[in-house]
């Protein structure tokens, strides 16, 4: 099937303008355009169409509340020190370049904050964020059956990528947060998840907030000579 060269351009300008969005404009999301976006997104592919997708929409009080819940949570040491992660998405062992990256974006969002080395506050109050979805209009909730294994969660990585891209297209904006997965039981028990899923990763959808400094973040990626090899 043959593709006009100006969709060429879309799709690529879609792709390289996402960026992870940590401040939203109330503007809502009308229900339509949300419902688009995962209709686009549901054709990422999937071994053998297995589709393992699962997606929980919150908004207004759903959503607010759900907030309220960790962050009651998340603020109390104790309790928080109840909850912990069911997968481990970052390393148990750092190592270069991947520890260095790490470090890098941390401080360059921090600097934009002004948020100096050893302000935990401030750093717990910036984390904290996460769970009230950067304060987006719309929070995405995604679960996954634990029957499926590895190359579903691969699946589901493009069927996310799909979702980005298409809010893009339609010019709003997103950001990925892993960091619900440590309140997994109060996000599932709040959604009415099965007991046979487990918390992907939550997502935030709006508008972003083009005076916030956070937003100013430019995030580095490595030239393709760095990562490649061509085998001939």
């Amino acid at each position: 099937m043959n593709i006009a060269p100006d969709c060429a351009s879309a799709v690529d300008e879609a792709i390289t303008s996402r960026e992870s969005i940590r401040a939203f404009l109330p503007t809502p999301v009308p229900r339509a355009v949300i419902e688009q976006i995962l209709a686009i997104a549901a054709r990422a592919p999937s071994g053998t169409n297995t589709q393992p997708w699962n997606v929980h929409v919150l908004t207004g009080g759903a959503k607010d509340e759900l907030s309220r819940k960790i962050l009651a949570a998340y603020d109390d040491p104790e309790e928080a020190s109840t909850h912990r992660e069911e997968y481990a998405y970052y390393p148990t062992e750092w190592r270069s370049p991947f520890i260095e990256r790490r470090r890098k974006i941390g401080w360059d969002l921090y600097g934009l904050l002004k948020i100096g080395k050893g302000d935990k506050a401030r750093m717990h109050d910036q984390h904290g964020r996460n769970y009230q979805f950067f304060d987006a209009p719309v929070g995405l909730v995604f679960t996954i059956d634990r029957v499926m294994q590895q190359g579903s969660w691969l699946d589901y990585g493009m069927f996310l990528q799909n979702i980005m891209v298409a809010a893009r297209a339609r010019g709003l904006d997103t950001c990925p947060q892993a960091a619900f997965t440590q309140f997994h039981r109060i996000v599932m028990e709040h959604v009415g998840a099965p007991a046979g899923h487990m918390l992907v990763c939550g997502m935030s959808l709006g508008h972003a907030d083009p005076n916030a400094i956070e937003n100013t973040l430019v995030t580095e990626r490595e030239p393709v000579a760095a990562f490649t090899r061509f085998h001939e």
